[in-house]
């Protein structure tokens, strides 16, 4: 399967359908499997010697037999429900370790090939529907295996049982557990046609429910920044009562169940018909207590069935929808035979086309070279391309026309692991995750010492208000580093790059919510982190753009202008626009007013850059 990651070589599972892919994780435990099945059959031929011992004993009963005899009898039906209880647990521990190791197994798979797909995948799917397959549906395998699958298994042994026991009582005694065993698989199955349908209704929709209970939560400033709780409780309660209509929905399936009914006609049918031979002549009265208690031994699978049943079809569903996830296919494959190389910091584009959706070209015939070391500035108005050109370098996406070289070879060529380790982007939507600073740091570099987290934080401007806190680098920081101001985060973003040392270095933005005096700082630590690797900056400060070794003008998807501060401001109409809009907003950040005033023709019809 095509992957940008892959954890293992394989899991060993069959994808190709979802019964086949059950049955593929079922053949990793043969000991449980054999266990399970043991303890079942075990359990069913335990629960018919009691009705057998019953019919034996009344006959005694009926004969005068001596207490001792009946005491026999009742001795052998307490040993055979002590062994019943033991193998009894016996089943039930192996079917929920059975189940237990199931779902582990599905839950690595299925976070492994979330892992591996492209962002092309991941753009398109809701976060809140990938974590109810990743979280619930998963657990929904277990649940179908145990008590699911255990439950049927053990009922099926309840249906074969009296089977096997009625032709040693009296062989025409065969007759009503075969029709009721006909009559009960024709109904299953239609009853299983019937839920299945409803039982995919009852998971999709709850994966709709949780897209949007994550998408509200993930938003939940902007939620209360525009007072729309109120709106967003009302849209959640209609998605909760459509879960709860398809759940009703299932009930009504579920409450149709005629397997119910089946088991009153075997039992009085089957006693009217061994009391037909009873009047006979051709068995005795214990024959007769002794069958119709094995007919009884067919209300265990009839009462447990509906529920077990219901629980494998959720369970089969939420398998489906797993399978959907694991076996889409993504666009880009890690390559593990590709070029792979320390990289000495050459970037080409070549006539690049990309769009995020094949019908929108959002770049086009895009080139331009940075030499090893040189240090490029992009510069653009919003939705230019600038931050996509930074995407298709460490190939997060892949071109549509065109090519990217780095060190001149295509990135396609590249051992993706690779080549990704190499570049260190830092946008300006920073993400840090819920762990110490030190690890948000270390993050790219997971065996960095502590010596080297400092030294990065320290020329990121970030070592001192690190230390101002109570645990210093031992700090949690919240979800996406909430706690943590726009300046600090981006400080923060900026040492995990130091740390990493990258031969090419794209900073995103990445000081935009610093201010000036940290700014001065920071741009020191940039310059010494620039020297000696290729830099790319997507940036609005004119410090930077001015120390740029070449700009590269950016209008609408295309290359309008490149080359040095100096020429474009005396050759290019459109940076020149785009360097007075700049200079306007230095004069609100700084205070001061520039040496170039822009007059307001120069904006007109211009949208503000990034």
């Amino acid at each position: 399967m095509t992957a940008e990651f892959v954890a293992r070589t394989s899991f060993n599972s069959d994808r190709s359908s979802a019964s086949r892919y059950i049955i593929s994780h079922l053949r990793r435990q043969p000991l449980y499997f054999v266990t399970m099945i043991i303890g079942a059959f075990s359990n069913a031929a335990l629960a018919a010697v009691v009705p057998a011992l019953v019919g034996a004993t009344f006959n005694e009963l009926l004969a005068d037999a001596s207490l001792a005899v009946i005491g026999g009898y009742a001795l052998l039906i307490g040993i055979s429900q002590i062994v019943r209880g033991a193998l009894q647990l016996l089943r039930n521990a192996s079917a929920e370790v059975f189940a237990q190791r199931m779902e582990r197994d599905v839950r690595d798979e299925l976070y492994a090939s979330l892992l591996g797909k492209s962002m092309r995948y991941h753009d398109s799917q809701p976060v809140g529907e990938t974590m109810a397959r990743v979280t619930n549906d998963v657990r929904e395998m277990n649940l179908m295996l145990n008590p699911g699958m255990n439950l049927i298994v053990g009922s099926g042994m309840f249906l074969l049982v009296p089977l096997l026991v009625a032709p040693f009582l009296y062989f025409p005694l065969i007759v009503p557990p075969i029709l009721f065993i006909i009559a009960y698989v024709f109904v299953q199955a239609r009853y299983l046609r019937n839920l299945g349908p409803v039982a995919q209704d009852v998971r999709r929709n709850f994966g709709t429910m949780n897209a949007d209970a994550a998408e509200a939560l993930d938003g939940l400033q902007v939620v209360k920044g525009s007072a729309q709780e109120a709106s967003e409780i009302s849209k959640f309660n209609r998605l909760a009562d459509t879960v709860g209509d398809s759940i009703t929905r299932q009930g009504y399936v579920e409450a149709r169940y005629l397997p119910v009914l089946l088991l009153g006609l075997v039992i009085a049918g089957g006693f009217a018909y061994a009391a037909g031979f009873f009047r006979a002549g051709l068995i005795d009265e214990g024959t007769v207590v002794a069958f119709v208690g094995q007919l009884i031994l067919f209300g265990f699978p009839v009462f447990v069935s509906s529920f077990a049943y219901s629980q494998v079809s959720l369970g089969y569903a939420s398998t489906q929808r797993i399978l959907e996830v694991i076996n889409a296919q993504t666009d880009l494959d890690q390559n593990v035979e590709g070029h792979d190389q320390p990289i000495k910091g050459s970037v080409v584009l070549e006539n690049v086309d990309f769009g995020y959706d094949e019908a929108a070209t959002v770049l086009h015939d895009i080139s331009f070279q940075v030499e090893p070391g040189q240090t490029v500035a992009i510069v653009g108005q919003t939705g230019a391309g600038k931050t996509t050109i930074t995407k298709l370098i460490n190939r997060t996406y892949d071109v549509h026309a065109g090519c990217v070289l780095v060190d001149g070879v295509d990135v396609r060529a590249w051992n993706l692991a690779k080549l990704r380790s190499q570049i260190s982007i830092i946008e300006q939507d920073i993400y840090l995750f819920s762990r110490s600073i030190a690890d948000n740091i270390r993050f790219g570099k997971p065996d960095a010492t502590q010596a080297e987290i400092e030294a990065a934080a320290q020329k990121a401007q970030a070592h001192e208000f690190i230390l101002s806190f109570p645990d210093g680098y031992d700090t949690i920081v919240g979800q996406r580093g909430v706690t943590l101001s726009g300046g600090q985060r981006q400080r923060i973003a900026l040492a995990r790059a130091f740390v990493t040392d990258p031969p090419i270095l794209v900073l995103d933005d990445s000081t935009s919510a610093i201010d000036s005096a940290t700014e001065d700082r920071i741009q020191k630590a940039i310059w010494a982190a620039a020297e000696g690797r290729t830099t790319l900056l997507i940036t609005h400060r004119l410090s930077q753009i001015r120390w740029a070794d070449q700009i590269v003008v950016l209008r609408q998807g295309r290359v309008v202008a490149q080359g040095k501060h100096e020429d474009l401001l005396q050759t290019s109409e459109a940076y020149r626009r785009i360097f007075a809009r700049y200079e306007a907003d230095e004069v609100t950040i700084n205070g001061h007013v520039p040496e170039h005033s822009p007059s307001d023709s120069v904006y007109e019809g211009d949208v503000r850059p990034e």
